[in-house]
């Protein structure tokens, strides 16, 4: 079944999650006190969760090819900075591995998201033509009797 929201989408759903995960880890310790990291990644994981969500709300294939580029960049910005915190000691190694790869795993996804999209003739919602709206017609047919004057 084709995904009527963002929302429906699993790529987004993960995104949000790795969101919350990432929250969860600024919030603690020498982290959070470490406002220029933690806001940046804050940034960065949000930012792939919003441009699947603006991609998909956009209607057409190529915006959303365009936004899964920038939510693939920002996932690889996202992992970057895991690995500063880890080098800075804000996180454990065992915690930012496993975020580092689920990042990577997400990337994947929306990789794999791109190629499909690549591939697809469908151009997207937006393009598609409007379903034949019945009081539309009827208003259509009242115009064009006046229009003949009748």
């Amino acid at each position: 079944m084709a995904a009527k929201s963002f929302e429906d989408l699993d790529i987004w759903k993960q995104a949000r999650r790795l969101t919350g995960e990432i929250y969860k880890i600024t919030r603690n310790g020498d982290f959070s006190k470490d406002f220029g990291l933690a806001g940046q990644i804050q940034r960065a994981s949000v930012s792939v969760m919003s441009n699947i969500a603006e991609g998909f709300e956009r209607g057409g294939n190529k915006e959303l090819f365009q936004f899964l580029s920038i939510a693939k960049a920002s996932c690889g910005e996202v992992r970057c900075q895991l690995y500063v915190a880890l080098d800075q000691g804000y996180i454990e190694k065992g915690k930012a591995e496993l975020l580092i790869d689920q990042h990577r795993k997400l990337s994947i996804m929306l990789y794999k998201f791109m190629e499909h999209l690549k591939g697809s003739k469908f151009q997207g919602q937006k393009y598609k033509a409007p379903k034949p709206d019945p009081e539309m017609a009827e208003f259509d047919a009242m115009l064009e009797r006046i229009r003949k004057g009748g």
